[in-house]
């Protein structure tokens, strides 16, 4: 059976990598906008409810005004912006934080596709404050190094004009230096983060801008009065473990103390160009860590789109992933 996908807002940064996943599958027939009507409300709304799933990579105005466009009552939309990603009408698209929410993303009609850094945040964690093992009442600090590829065709103009990152080693320029934002402490992330963490207070975020294209590293601080029970980074990584057992996705990595990585350091590009997350606990018994590494545009975007189309379809759930 062949599914009719269009993806409103295709020129972009995630809906070019979701064309790129889906033109090579042979189940799906990708309807496409003439380029000079990509904003012509009719022309939108007529391919809108034309598929069988449309993704919304657009503003979050924009996405708003495609929801509204849609009046075929079998078409399924996942929005990949930040417009309903709080919203109860729209199944929120983490499929690997519970049964009940993979279930909801396969009979919804609408699903909001997670942020990249929520993403990392709540595999992290949510698992620990779904159980009880964290309490309601805890405030996490979270930092998260991410690829500029995140910020758009601009921030991606920026980084990659001629020479701008080309320099000699004593000499090199303020572009490579790891760049900390959203600085207000506000990110629009935030609150899906609180959200589906289950949390009562707002995490402190510090996202921090990478001189890479790709691929993140969100980690959350830890210290053992947090719990509700007296827990050890061991007991941690074996609990995270069984929650994601069955994840086609995600991977817990081993624990160690003194853990082994390359030269002592972590890559967060090691899941780039998959949809692959792995989570990762550091420390010791005073103080440690939870880190998720993914792909931004992957599992923190278009691959988690794709993922989410395949169970509303009731596809095998990694197909073309």
């Amino acid at each position: 059976m062949s599914y009719k996908v269009f993806v409103d807002g295709q020129e972009g940064t995630t809906g070019l990598q979701i064309h790129e996943r889906l033109a090579k599958r042979d189940d799906i027939e990708i309807l496409s906008i003439d380029p000079e009507k990509r904003k012509d409300l009719d022309a939108r709304a007529e391919l809108i409810n034309a598929s069988d799933i449309t993704f919304l990579c657009l503003p979050d105005a924009a996405a708003k005004e495609s929801v509204q466009l849609c009046s075929n009552p079998t078409t399924k939309i996942i929005d990949a912006s930040t417009a309903h990603r709080t919203n109860p009408e729209f199944a929120y698209g983490l499929p690997e934080l519970s049964d009940t929410l993979r279930q909801k993303i396969k009979t919804s009609h609408r699903i909001a596709n997670p942020g990249c850094h929520a993403t990392g945040f709540l595999l992290g964690v949510a698992p620990l404050r779904l159980s009880g093992l964290l309490p309601s009442s805890v405030r996490l600090a979270c930092y998260s190094i991410t690829g500029y590829s995140g910020g758009g065709k601009k921030l991606i103009a920026e980084y990659e004009a001629e020479n701008a990152l080309v320099a000699t080693p004593s000499s090199s320029k303020s572009i490579f230096a790891p760049a900390p934002y959203a600085l207000a402490l506000t990110h629009k992330h935030l609150p899906e983060m609180k959200l589906y963490a289950s949390l009562e207070k707002t995490p402190v975020f510090n996202p921090v801008l990478g001189p890479f294209y790709k691929g993140m590293a969100v980690s959350i601080a830890l210290s053992p009065e947090m719990f509700t029970k007296k827990v050890t980074p061991a007991d941690i990584q074996e609990f995270l473990a069984a929650y994601y057992e069955n994840s086609s996705f995600v991977r817990v990595m081993p624990y160690a103390q003194i853990p082994e990585l390359s030269n002592g350091r972590l890559d967060p590009t090691i899941c780039n160009d998959t949809n692959n997350a792995c989570v990762y606990v550091f420390g010791n018994e005073d103080t440690f860590q939870v880190t998720t590494i993914i792909d931004n545009l992957g599992k923190g975007a278009s691959g988690a789109a794709v993922q989410n189309m395949n169970i509303a379809l009731g596809l095998r759930e990694d197909l073309g992933l």
